[in-house]
This record gives C-alpha cells, sequence and structure tokens, in this order.
C-alpha cells in the first residue's frame, strides 16, 4: 500500500471537501512595520463559515501566489482554516530591501500584533510551512504569545547558521545556489526558471576551480550580497553580532505553542530540525516528529506535510484530536520500507556500538589490531568530489559511491557480509585518531551500505574542520600530534539488510557540497593559494578510530509496511 494511503497513520480519515477551491481571497493587504515598510499579504477565508476561524499564518519570499500556492498552505483553507501569506521585506510587492535572515523576528512580530487587531481574528492562529517559511515561524515563535496555538513546520530549522557551516566547513553548494535562487525568482518568469537553473549555474561555476569568493560572478555576473555575507560570515560563532538576530535557536525552549516537525533523511536542515525537537522536549514539551525518506526539493513529502498538519491543526485550533496517531515519533526505516512509531528520538532501547576500522580496509565490532595506520594526501586544489548527500536543490537521493572509491584520497573500510539484519536508527557519530600535516584542514566521513551486486550507496554523512583557534570536537592524544576527533555524520533510520556490508569512507572533501579547506586558515571571501594536507588515520588499540551505530533491537511501537515509499 502506498504512503499517501497509510500516513499519516490511523485512524485519521480525511474529508474531500467538494467543489475546491471554496474560499474568497482578499489580496494586498497592507501590513505596516515599525519603521514604515510596506509589507503585502493575501487574505484566504474559506466560504460558507458563520463565524471567523482560526487562522494560519506564513511568511514567506517565493511569492504568495501561482506556484507557491501550495507550500503556502492554501490546500488547508477549504478544511475551515483561514490562511494569511505574507511576503517578507522586499520581496513580491512587500516593500524594503531583502536582507535573508535579518529582519524576520522583528517583521514577525509586528505581523502577530497586526494580525491580532483585526476584527476578523478569533483569538487563536498557527504558522505553517517548509524550509524558510519554517524559520520565518522560529523567528517569532517563542514571543508571539499565548494566542499562538500550534505550530506545523517542514524541512527547516531555528539555526541557518549550523546548516551554512556545516561541522565549521562552508556549505558551499546549497548557500551559492539559494542566493543565486532568491536573487532570480522575481525576474519575469523566474520563480518557474530559477528552481529549475540554480544549481546547475552553480555546479558549472564549481567547476571552474576558481576561488568562491568568483563563483557568483560566475553564475550571475555580478556579486551576491548573501552569499558573501556567509563567506564574510565563515567561522562567526553562536552569540556574534551577525548571527544574534539571525539565529533562534536558543528560543526554542521557549516556545509554547505544540509543535509538529517534519524532515527528510537526506534533507540539509534535518540534524538542525532534530535539535529543536530535543530542545522543545528538554523544556518539557511534547512535539511530533516524522522523517521520511526524502530531501529537500522531494515533491513526495508535500501530500505529508499536508495531512499531518491539517491533524495537527484540528487538534490544537479546533480541538479535534482523533487524527493525531498515538506515538509522538515516526520514522522511515530504508531497507525495511516500513514506517516505525516510537515514543521518542532517539527510539528507546538504541544502543551505540563502536565498529572499529581496521589496517587493510576492514571494518566490525572486533577490537582494533596492532598494525600500522592509513594515509592519504588531500590536495584542495583538486578537491575530491561528493557524491550524493544533502544539498538543497535537485536530488539527494543515495548514489552509487564506487567511483569514489577507487580514489587516492579516500580510506575506505568494508565489513564481512551480515548473517543478520542490522538496523542503525538514531544519531551516528564517528571517533577517529588522526594527524595532519596542516592544522587547518578537514575530515569527512561517511557511511554505506554495499549490495550483494557491489553497489555502494551512501547512507549519512557529516564533517568536521579542524581550526587550532576553534579546537571543537577535537584534543591532542599524546606528543606525537595525533588528535582524537568527533565528528557527527547525519542521523539515519536504515536497515543493512543481511547479505549487505557496511562500509565507511574517511576523506578530507566533498567539493562543491563543502568548500574545499585551502589549509592555510585564511578567509574564503579571499583568493589564496591551496596548500596539500598529508593525513593519517590511526586504528591501533592506542587509537581505536570507529563510527558508533545506533542499533535498535527492540520492536517499534507500531510498524506500517510501505515499499512504494522508497521508490525515487
Amino acid at each position: 500500500m502506498a504512503l499517501r494511503d497509510r500516513l499519516p497513520a490511523s485512524p485519521i480519515r480525511l474529508p474531500r471537501p467538494r467543489g475546491l477551491p471554496r474560499y474568497t481571497v482578499h489580496r494586498d493587504i497592507p501590513v505596516v512595520m515599525p519603521d514604515g515598510a510596506t509589507l503585502l499579504a493575501d487574505r484566504f477565508v474559506p466560504t460558507g463559515v458563520r463565524r471567523p476561524p482560526p487562522t494560519i499564518l506564513v511568511r514567506t519570499p517565493y511569492g504568495r501566489r501561482g506556484p507557491a500556492s501550495v507550500i503556502n498552505g492554501l490546500p488547508l483553507v477549504p478544511f475551515g482554516f483561514q490562511l494569511v501569506v505574507q511576503s517578507v521585506r522586499g520581496t513580491f510587492g512587500s516593500e524594503g530591501e531583502f536582507d535573508p535572515l535579518t529582519n524576520e523576528r522583528e517583521d514577525g512580530l509586528a505581523t502577530v500584533r497586526w494580525l491580532k487587531d483585526q476584527d476578523w481574528f478569533n483569538g487563536s492562529f498557527a504558522t505553517y510551512g517548509p524550509s524558510y517559511l519554517g524559520y520565518t515561524a522560529w523567528a517569532s515563535a517563542a514571543e508571539a504569545g499565548p494566542e499562538l496555538k500550534a505550530m506545523a513546520l517542514q524541512i527547516t530549522t531555528s539555526s541557518i547558521l549550523d546548516a551554512a557551516y556545516v561541522g565549521g566547513s562552508f556549505a558551499l553548494e546549497s548557500a551559492l545556489t539559494w542566493s543565486d535562487l532568491t536573487a532570480r525568482q522575481q525576474t519575469p518568469l523566474g520563480m518557474l526558471t530559477a528552481p529549475l537553473t540554480a544549481r546547475r549555474r552553480v555546479l558549472r561555476a564549481a567547476r571552474s576551480g576558481r576561488a568562491p569568493v568568483e563563483l557568483d560572478l560566475l553564475t550571475g555576473g555580478s556579486p551576491l550580497r548573501f552569499y558573501r555575507d556567509l563567506l564574510a560570515g565563515h567561522g562567526h560563532e553562536p552569540g556574534s553580532d551577525f548571527w544574534l538576530k539571525r539565529d533562534f535557536s536558543g528560543t526554542v525552549g521557549e516556545v509554547t505553542a505544540p509543535v509538529s516537525l517534519m524532515g527528510g533523511w537526506y534533507d540539509i536542515f534535518l540534524p538542525w530540525e532534530i535539535k529543536d525537537y530535543l530542545a522543545l522536549r528538554a523544556a518539557g514539551n511534547h512535539p511530533y516528529l516524522t522523517i521520511g525518506p526524502w530531501w529537500h526539493t522531494d515533491a513526495r513529502h508535500g501530500l505529508v506535510a499536508f495531512r499531518e498538519s491539517l491533524a495537527w491543526f484540528r487538534a490544537h485550533l479546533r480541538g479535534d484530536f482523533s487524527g493525531l496517531r498515538a506515538n509522538p515519533v515516526r520514522v522511515y526505516v530504508t531497507g525495511a520500507r516500513e514506517w516505525r512509531d516510537y515514543r521518542d528520538w532517539p527510539p528507546p532501547g538504541m544502543t551505540q556500538r563502536r565498529w572499529h576500522l581496521h589496517s587493510g580496509g576492514g571494518l566490525g565490532e572486533d577490537g582494533p589490531q596492532e598494525r600500522p595506520g592509513s594515509s592519504y594526501r588531500f590536495d584542495p586544489a583538486r578537491p575530491t568530489p561528493a557524491l550524493g548527500g544533502p544539498t538543497l536543490l535537485g536530488s539527494s537521493k543515495p548514489v552509487d559511491n564506487r567511483p569514489l572509491e577507487n580514489r587516492p584520497d579516500v580510506l575506505v573500510f568494508t565489513s564481512s557480509e551480515l548473517t543478520e539484519d542490522l538496523d542503525v536508527i538514531g544519531p551516528v557519530a564517528a571517533d577517529l585518531f588522526v594527524r595532519s600535516s596542516r592544522e587547518h584542514t578537514d575530515f569527512i566521513v561517511r557511511l554505506c551500505d554495499v549490495a550483494p551486486d557491489g553497489v555502494s550507496l551512501n547512507v549519512c554523512e557529516g564533517g568536521l574542520r579542524l581550526d587550532p583557534d576553534r579546537p571543537v570536537a577535537d584534543k591532542p592524544v599524546g606528543t606525537e600530534g595525533v588528535r582524537r576527533i568527533a565528528v557527527d555524520l547525519w542521523p539515519t533510520g536504515h536497515r543493512f539488510r543481511r547479505g549487505h556490508r557496511v562500509r565507511v569512507h574517511v576523506t578530507s572533501g566533498a567539493y562543491p557540497k563543502v568548500a574545499a579547506n585551502p589549509g592555510t586558515g585564511g578567509p574564503l571571501d579571499g583568493v589564496g593559494e591551496f596548500l596539500p594536507a598529508d593525513q593519517e588515520l590511526f586504528h591501533d588499540p592506542d587509537h581505536p578510530s570507529a563510527i558508533l551505530l545506533p542499533v535498535v533491537e527492540r520492536s517499534p511501537e507500531a510498524a506500517i509496511p510501505d515499499p512504494a515509499a522508497e521508490e525515487t
């Protein structure tokens, strides 16, 4: 049975409004900000209602009409909610300059105050949306007041900082792609063409071999301000002046409205969306979390988002809890091809197991051996490429990584064939003992599933940038320059099936997904030299390098087979 028929879980049974669309539209409503800028909003009102229904508020940079209508929540209106969609500052008729991330708290709170003053506001509202729409919701959520009754957010996070500098490495491809997309989207036909062409332009520019600061000139012929802000901001820490009004992860625990979060295993924001979930749980809240086999622009999660959000809004805006599933966490387990329900995340009963990296390319739970380490040279002028993995636009589905595994700058460690299924569900990390000829360098770890026919599909990955001025998650071991580093990979929910093998890559590049580390410690917004790095990885009893796999053996609260969901 397909995903659309089984998710979200019973007992939800969605009525189908007849004669869609059943709403009226009030367009270009002016909302004046404290500085005098006027932002425009559209209000969609279901027909046939006797009194004002609850309001769903959406703030977006992607337009209020046309192709954006679906992600803006328009399908929710016929089910008895009014929808207010506002174009953020500097976009689609709203006055001011679009300075990404900068004004969303102040403008969002001003919009909430305006909403509460309208005679058609019934005293309750919710926020909704994916990606940047969800970010704008987080920006004002902690201060929105008791009238905020619910939030349903997808593939988003309260902290763009972490996603922009993954493990400290600049997320070049996604940052440049989004900057190019938003620069073009308001041109004629821009909303139709920009999402289709932005990534292609970025990949073409990345292949030029030019420095990161020059790549925006190749994609569009002129500097892209937001991209250059991120380049200049490389190394900014949470709490710095630059990020103080752009990062809202510190206020997530202050949000009292019920929150439903939906993400994808291959989405660029997943680790930090889960961080938001954990912050809510630590504050005593009871959020819902749904993770599917999706990437950021994967159209398959649209129907799931609609159904999950409709059930959430009915529960918390109307008091009808009949559509909510019994357990708050639902994840799709790739390989097993089923949805599983749990009481919390990580799943109760999860145990972290060390799979040691062995000399000669072995991998297993048996202890480390007294053998020499492994080594490779990373050349940032010819950086190790990325195959698959989370990016902003285009497919991020798993791909065959065998072309990478033949490169001299990639270390590969592979287990023997599994004699039984291995369910890995939760946070994945690597504990590595390394030495580099450069103080400034990167280490990237990737987990793969090797099928009996040899196809090696990436499951998840992560990286860490080493910087002597910011010693994060690493520490010296002994006096020989060896460092112990902790590399966080993307969380996952995956079954390694019997007869398959587990594989781990250790390398120092994933270009252009992340910018190559030049080895100099110099800023990325300049043009400088590239210094190769000679890398060593140790895996003996004194330096037991390993990948830490979250193994789940306990049965879930519920399991729903859904093979079609994994078809991409």
